[in-house]
């Protein structure tokens, strides 16, 4: 499929997004994105009971489970000790 304006082939929703984020990180610093991630932690926990963050850390626990190993576990365990 071509664009017939310009006659080259249409972007793909990834390639626009990919595009899109790239001109946003050099229009913006990194104050943007902590106001924005504060913004959505603070609608998300607005809009969600515990049971929603129950749920999605447990599937992010199944996540990082089934992607390393018992050495990942041993590190970060050290790591948290170390406080």
């Amino acid at each position: 499929m071509s664009n017939s304006k310009t006659n080259r082939p249409k972007m793909t929703r990834a390639e626009a997004g990919r595009l899109g984020g790239e001109a946003t990180s050099k229009k913006f610093d990194r104050s943007f994105y902590e106001n924005i991630g504060r913004k959505g932690g603070i609608s998300t926990s607005e809009n969600h009971d515990a049971d929603f963050y129950q749920e999605i850390g447990s599937k992010g626990g199944q996540a990082t489970a089934r992607s390393h190993d018992r050495t990942f576990y041993r590190e970060i365990g050290r790591k948290g000790g170390l406080r």
